[in-house]
């Protein structure tokens, strides 16, 4: 039996980068998807035809402060019951120092979209789970998460860090009525943001100081989601999994 057979997984940001990959991994072992999307309707459709079977699309925007209400709610009127969310939408968003309006809109919109919206359907999940006996959150933090983003970006590494103690509280405090909580933690992942960069300067001079020497793919964050999702790791709740390539280590 695969691994997820039964199963009704909510993933949020599924359309593109490591979010279409998640998706691909949970059908392939069987599970009932819900992916959400923002805006882009187009590559909903082409998921839609990709999986004709076992896969519901929803839109909502996560930056709205009722947005992860709105998504919750549909999913629910798709599928009765949600057994796994897996946060994964997320933005990237400078929050420039030296600029009163980008700082303030930057910190804004990395809090609501990669911190806020999460944290809310991490709480719909919970009142679900605890009602139906328990279930599976799967946050996507960042290595930035634990050192850090750059100067023009430290609203976003805020946020992922915030994401990371979320999801440890979530753990320690509803561990008894069944509700496993996991963070992962990719450092370079090569999705459309990453591959323009690498085109910026070259794949060389991203990969020279990667121990593997390669961009992280995509399907190696999705097959951990896949395999948290099973539930056969229960005692790793709480835990953060960094996927770095040993680009980064604790």
């Amino acid at each position: 039996m695969s691994l997820l057979s039964g199963k009704t997984v909510l993933v949020t940001g599924a359309t593109k980068g490591i979010g279409s990959e998640i998706v691909k991994a949970l059908h392939a072992e069987g599970a009932n998807v819900i992916g959400h999307f923002g805006r882009d309707n187009a590559s909903a459709e082409q998921m839609l035809a990709r999986y004709p079977e076992r896969l519901d699309m929803i839109q909502a925007d996560l930056a709205r402060a009722d947005g992860a209400a709105t998504l919750w709610r549909h999913a629910l009127e798709v599928a009765n019951n949600i057994d796994v969310l897996v946060n994964n939408a997320g933005i990237y968003v400078a929050s420039p120092l030296n600029r009163d309006e980008a700082w303030q809109q930057g910190w804004q919109a990395n809090l609501q979209v990669n911190l806020q919206a999460p944290a809310d359907l991490c709480r719909f999940a919970i009142e679900h789970y605890t009602e139906r006996g328990g279930g599976i959150i799967i946050n996507m933090a960042s290595r930035s998460s634990h050192r850090g983003d750059g100067p023009e970006h430290l609203a976003y590494g805020a946020a992922k860090g915030g994401l990371l103690a979320l999801t440890k509280g979530i753990a320690r405090g509803y561990g008894d009525r069944n509700v496993l909580a996991y963070a992962l933690a990719p450092g370079w992942v090569r999705t459309a943001m990453a591959e323009d960069h690498i085109a910026s300067v070259g794949e060389a001079a991203v990969t020279a100081n990667l121990p593997l020497r390669e961009v992280t793919p995509p399907s190696d964050v999705a097959a951990m989601v896949s395999f948290l999702a099973s539930g056969r790791c229960r005692h790793a709740t709480g835990s953060t999994i960094d996927i770095t390539g040993a680009d980064y280590v604790r």
